[in-house]
């Protein structure tokens, strides 16, 4: 079963729910870490008001038992500490009588989805669709993702982020080593492993609150440790890239989603795009040295050698390759010695004699065994010909041919 989960709640309500699918029997659950993955949520420089607010943690409902998981579904809840402040506007009873601050929202906002939400579901009052479209609802996603990340840890992955742009201030170089990236500090306000730049990023933050706006970026999200074969390539809803763009694309305010310098690579050629392949000096095997960003380039057919590589040169699977075709017998089998042992059917003058082609389905008359004369050599097979003959060890067995068996029978 895949990991899946779903939630519910909204941002105003009493409480965010979530349901945690696939998490396999007896792995333990440390519930201190998943509230460790909601305070660093709320952390960051520049942080709405409603991060300080609230003070997440997490109380899991049922699929826990000691401490470990027992297989079946996870249930997890996350209260609201200001619903309070929302009793009225968002009780789930109806009320007798409207309060007196009834809160409606009838301006769409733009960049949400106040205008789309309310004509979809025909309603006035836009605060039906803002109150589940917030991005409070993340945080049920957090100690989902928490959960996940415990499973990882337990096969020894470990999973990182980090921020590389925000606004016009970018770290140089974007990639960064795995050690560059743990090194960061806990404490660090935007979690960029460039000091400089983060400092930077934080005069834009400031001048951005200033004039009342707001501001983009990008963040890179590292996996150490990942074993082969994750994903899987015959279904298009299994592919792992897919899957990974798919759940990040469904964040609140995510607009691309690039899988290693896939958006660079759309302008460079195939030979400098794929990943080289290396072979280890020690326990043999292969090894990609690509480092932890997977390009999304289309396999082309180039055939042009990779940085560093000498020999032969790699082909593509279009390329037109020069080898003959399996029914085909080589030279040196096409011509066997004119001195070795043959016999010549009727209907096959000029070839083996102990060769038929398929187009005779019918098995031949066996006949006694003569040394022939020189001039009964064998013509040269035609091309695409398949052959078949008897086996001179045991004549009784008729089976097709080999290049090996064909060697064996022209030479003895």
């Amino acid at each position: 079963m895949h990991f899946k989960f779903t939630t519910a709640g909204e941002s105003h309500g009493k409480a965010l729910i979530a349901i945690v699918e696939g998490l396999p029997a007896g792995l333990p659950i440390d519930v201190d870490a998943i509230n460790h993955e909601l305070w660093r949520r709320q952390q960051g420089y520049g942080r709405g008001g409603r991060m300080k607010i609230e003070t997440d943690t997490v109380e899991i409902l049922s699929g826990v038992r000691h401490g470990k998981t027992l297989g079946s579904p996870i249930a997890l809840m996350i209260k609201n500490d200001d619903f309070v402040h929302w009793t009225e506007v968002m009780s789930s009873e109806p009320l007798e009588v409207q309060p007196k601050n009834p809160r409606i929202v009838t301006r769409p906002r733009p960049g949400h989805a106040d205008l789309s939400g309310g004509q979809k579901y025909q309603t006035r009052d836009l605060r039906d669709i803002l109150e589940r479209a917030s991005a409070r609802e993340t945080a049920a996603r957090v100690a989902c993702g928490a959960l996940a990340k415990q499973l990882l840890a337990a096969f020894g992955i470990d999973v990182r982020s980090h921020v590389i742009k925000l606004g016009h201030a970018q770290a140089v170089p974007l990639h960064r080593s795995w050690e560059e990236i743990i090194a960061i500090p806990a404490d660090s306000p935007l979690k960029c492993a460039d000091e400089t730049t983060q400092k930077e990023m934080i005069k834009l933050i400031d001048q951005a609150k200033a004039d009342g706006d707001t501001l983009g970026g990008i963040f890179e999200v590292v996996a150490k440790n990942l074993p082969v074969g994750l994903g899987s390539h015959t279904s298009w809803e299994d592919k792992l890239d897919g899957r990974i763009a798919r759940a990040i694309m469904s964040i609140h305010a995510i607009k691309a989603v690039e899988i290693g310098e896939g958006v660079a690579n759309a302008g460079r050629p195939g030979s400098q795009v794929h990943d080289e392949i290396f072979a280890k000096d020690e326990g043999g095997g292969m090894t990609d040295e690509a480092g932890p960003r997977i390009p999304i380039h289309h396999p082309s057919s180039f055939i042009l050698p990779s940085e560093g590589q000498t020999g032969r040169r790699p082909r593509g699977r279009h390329h037109k390759r020069r080898r003959a075709p399996r029914s085909r017998l080589y030279e040196a089998d096409r011509n066997p010695p004119q001195t070795a042992p043959q016999r010549r059917y009727r209907h096959q003058r000029g070839k083996p004699r102990c060769l038929r082609t398929l187009r005779h389905h019918r098995r031949p008359r066996r006949r006694s065994y003569r040394r022939s004369h020189a001039r009964d050599r064998p013509g040269k097979l035609d091309a695409g010909e398949i052959w078949w003959g008897f086996d001179r060890r045991d004549a009784t067995k008729f089976r097709r041919l080999s290049k090996f068996d064909h060697r064996i029978l022209t030479e003895r």
